[in-house]
């Protein structure tokens, strides 16, 4: 049985639908609120409660279970106690792989957002059970916010300067790790998950005003500057300085990857920066 946690969330519902085209039959969605996932559960996926704050629920879901996919909670600050205790539950009910969604570089990342993937990573060295990193780059979606501010006020706002950034789609990600998990390796290993396209923000924004006949620049900004700027847009101040630091690290290489880890676990290129910009100025 294969076992997804956070199931009903945008990648864990691409996670599930990936693998029922995959031809998986025995899925087990581990969700929070059950009640609010009921339009998951089908002749192959069953829907469980599995709430991170409360071990008992993990106990009981994951019971079972041989292969599970753990997507890192959403909880920043609280991870850590949070991914402890799936890793412990996992253990105990005997899951003989765990495929953990880390971030890219997650060994040398200086961003904020790395350290509870790194303290998790080194959980699961611990634990004694066989485990997959895959070390997710961000998303092409995360920049969704960026192109509608870009096209309303008429420039994309960052700090990330001339930094690289190897994205792909969510919806890459959720293949690659439907591939893992119907997969018959059961050794430890890390993938970096790179798009093929990288991108300066600069360039995302060219490509936004190719794509709708304005000019839209970036504006590179010093940190505590754009983290005022996403402060004043209604962010949580806490959570406007964690984007503003991510997109420093970017600016030093912590999204960038030439790995081509990505690409061979999904079978072809990832989507190009420029379709997912088209496809959003459409």
């Amino acid at each position: 049985m294969i076992a997804v946690t956070g199931a009903n969330g945008q990648l864990g519902r691409l996670v599930l639908q990936a693998l029922a085209d995959k031809g998986a039959t025995d899925i087990r969605a581990l969700v929070r609120s059950p009640d609010k996932a009921q339009d998951l559960a089908s002749a192959t996926v069953s829907v469980v409660e599995a709430d991170y704050n409360r071990p008992d629920t993990l106990a009981a879901a994951l019971k079972g279970v041989d292969r599970l996919l753990f997507i890192s909670g959403s909880e920043i600050g609280q991870r850590i106690p949070q991914h402890t205790a799936v890793i412990e539950a996992a253990k105990a009910a005997g899951v003989k792989l765990i495929a953990y969604t880390s971030i890219l570089n997650a060994d040398t990342s200086t961003m904020i957002l790395a350290q509870e993937h790194k303290a998790t990573e080194a959980l699961l060295k611990t634990s004694g059970v066989a485990h997959v990193l895959l070390r997710n780059g961000w998303y092409l979606e995360n920049y969704a916010g960026s192109l509608g501010a870009g096209l309303q006020f008429g420039a994309i706002a960052g700090a990330s300067g001339d930094g690289k950034i190897a994205a792909a789609s969510r919806q890459n990600y959720a293949d690659a790790a439907a591939a893992v998990l119907l997969s018959d390796d059961n050794s430890t290993r890390t993938y970096e998950l790179a798009g093929n396209d990288a991108f300066t923000i600069a360039e995302l924004a060219a490509a936004l005003s190719s794509a709708t006949g304005k000019d839209i620049p970036f504006n590179n900004m010093p940190q505590d500057a754009y983290a005022g700027v996403l402060e004043q847009a209604g962010l949580p101040k806490p959570f406007a300085e964690m984007i503003a630091d991510c997109d420093v690290a970017a600016g030093k290489g912590a999204l960038f990857s030439t790995s081509k880890d990505l690409e061979k676990l999904i079978g072809h290129p990832t989507l190009p920066y420029g379709d997912f910009v088209r496809a959003f100025a459409a």
